[in-house]
């Protein structure tokens, strides 16, 4: 009976080794392979080749890029800018491992400020409503910046007929000009409420004199 128990247990203790060795001895790609990174691919004037982002090489550049799109609506504008106000295309294609999933045309020198076309036929053969979108002022900051061979410009806000971009020169932006300037319209106003104070006090004095002199 000894003997049988213990053979048995030299049985289990031989296969549960077999087991470890097995598992320490497979591959993990093999077992459970990971998909490919996400990505986009941009195409359009001036790139001779796609530009290709992946987000395990480049994950700054294509959380930026996405991030140019990721705010649109469901409907946009039926019509857009006449083809030429809109300046140069750039194609951005949105993948989900290897596989295209969308696709975005960025217009960044459109007048008027910059645009995005929505087509309504998408690479995963969805179909989603066509429009046109106001884009972001930093799109065209934001394609050079990942590669895209855009003119640097300076920083922009909003303004301007039909909400249009205004430039603002680097030298035109000075915060201590502004401060003193601000410090000196402040005093003159401070003197010219003094003056008026004084004026108005003045003349009440004198009304009142005015008045007790012909009482008397």
């Amino acid at each position: 009976m000894v003997r049988r128990v213990r053979r048995l247990v030299a049985l289990l203790a031989g296969a549960l080794a077999t087991g470890v060795l097995a598992l320490g001895l497979a591959d993990p790609a093999k077992a459970a392979p990971k998909p490919p990174p996400a990505g986009v691919d941009i195409t359009g004037e001036g790139l001779a080749e796609p530009l290709r982002l992946r987000a395990n090489r480049h994950p700054a550049e294509v959380v930026a890029v996405i991030d140019q799109v990721n705010f649109l609506g469901r409907a946009g504008q039926t019509t857009g800018p006449r083809k030429a106000d809109l300046g140069p295309k750039y194609t951005i294609v949105v993948l989900s491992g290897d596989t295209p999933k969308q696709t975005y045309d960025l217009y960044p020198k459109a007048a008027g400020g910059p645009r995005v076309y929505r087509p309504a036929k998408q690479p995963d053969s969805r179909r989603t409503t066509a429009g046109w979108f106001l884009g972001r002022l930093t799109m065209s900051e934001t394609l050079r910046s990942v590669g895209v061979p855009l003119e640097r410009q300076f920083d922009t806000v909003s303004g301007g007929v039909g909400g249009g971009e205004r430039v603002i020169p680097e030298h035109a932006i000075n915060p201590a000009r502004d401060l003193d300037e601000a410090l000196g319209e402040l005093q003159r106003l401070l003197l010219l409420n003094v003056a008026v104070m004084l004026t108005i006090t003045s003349g009440l004095a004198g009304i009142a004199l005015l008045i007790r002199r012909r009482t008397r």
